[in-house]
């Protein structure tokens, strides 16, 4: 068995390749390029082509299959940037990453805190040697309530960790889960907007939820609420975001990601007009926290998703059931 790795970091990926390849008796080569049709036919001789989120074509599974390609295992938890119905068609199977939730986790709480205390105006005035109070006082997170979207691992994991801040918790999630009920009051989504000074999202990107976070919902909110995103830009409806911050119905937000960032993050755009409007716009705003897409990238969380794919191919190369196979 053998893997082709498409955008194979050389700085962080790498090292953890020959290690696995020893591990797992599975061979492996790499580039750290996005996949294009000048290289598809690095593929060649592999049995399953693993990539981050970039741009995959259609063409480029048909391509692979061509070459005897039958895995397509991700480096990441998301795989919404693979064509599903084209690989289903092609008879490729796909699976995706996992690590463990406390990274991720203890990043989202990072951006509440930062969120609550105005962190991001605190440092944009420092930097010019504007050390006044006015306009910087915060909140303590204690006296909030804190509304989390999404009870999956992560959101079991921040609502554990933020347990110990002593804020009052609800949650919502269409599988309640007796974990989660220790720490946080499972309530409709209507009443967790009408309720929640900070709403935290940590649910998978669906066709359901697209834009889960829109117009109506955000005017069912508490005014100044506080909106954080860890986990998929397509959640939040950006048109409504930007007009609620801008009316000053939404107090803040922090965000690790945000809708059409595949070729943005990760990627050194510096000196570019870069042609996404709600990144440039958010950028403006003193009240909002950007990072790119970086809630996860921890050694530990590097190395688990170099190893999934190896995981993944030893478990259909032996006749296992992987648990991050993608059900088409």
């Amino acid at each position: 068995m053998k893997i082709m790795f498409y955008t194979l970091r050389p700085f962080d990926e790498q090292q953890y390749c020959e290690p696995y390849k020893q591990q797992y008796g599975i061979d492996y080569t790499g580039t750290p390029g996005v996949p294009t049709p000048e290289n598809l036919h690095l593929a060649e001789g592999c049995d399953a082509v693993s990539t981050n989120p970039c741009e995959i074509r259609p063409e480029y599974l048909e391509a692979w299959a061509g070459m005897g390609v039958k895995y397509l295992p991700c480096r990441s938890i998301g795989y919404d940037h693979i064509p599903l119905d084209t690989a289903k068609k092609l008879g490729m199977r796909i699976s995706h990453s996992h690590y463990p939730p406390e990274g991720v986790a203890n990043y989202t709480i990072m951006l509440i805190l930062m969120c609550t205390r105005k962190m991001n105006q605190i440092m944009l005035r420092a930097n010019v040697q504007d050390y006044s109070l006015s306009g910087k006082m915060g909140r303590d997170i204690s006296g909030c309530t804190v509304g989390v979207i999404g009870t999956g691992k992560i959101g079991q994991t921040v609502i554990r960790n933020l347990s110990g801040f002593g804020c009052k918790m609800l949650a919502y999630d269409l599988y309640p889960n007796d974990a989660v009920k220790k720490y946080a009051d499972y309530v409709t989504l209507d009443e967790l907007y009408a309720r929640s000074d900070v709403i935290t999202l940590h649910t998978n990107a669906t066709a359901e939820n697209h834009h889960l976070i829109n117009a109506d919902a955000i005017a069912k909110m508490k005014d100044g609420v506080l909106l954080v995103n860890t986990a998929r830009g397509t959640l939040i409806d950006p048109d409504a975001l930007v007009t609620g911050l801008e009316c000053g119905k939404i107090g803040g937000a922090g965000l690790d990601v945000i809708e059409d960032e595949t070729g943005i993050c990760y990627y050194n755009r510096m000196g570019e007009a870069i042609p996404n409007r709600e990144l440039n716009l958010l950028r403006s705003y003193p009240n909002v926290i950007l990072s790119p897409h970086t809630a996860f990238y921890t050694d530990v969380n590097v190395a688990n998703m170099v190893k999934s794919p190896f995981e993944a191919l030893d478990a259909y190369a032996h006749g296992r059931p992987y648990a991050g196979e993608v059900q088409l």
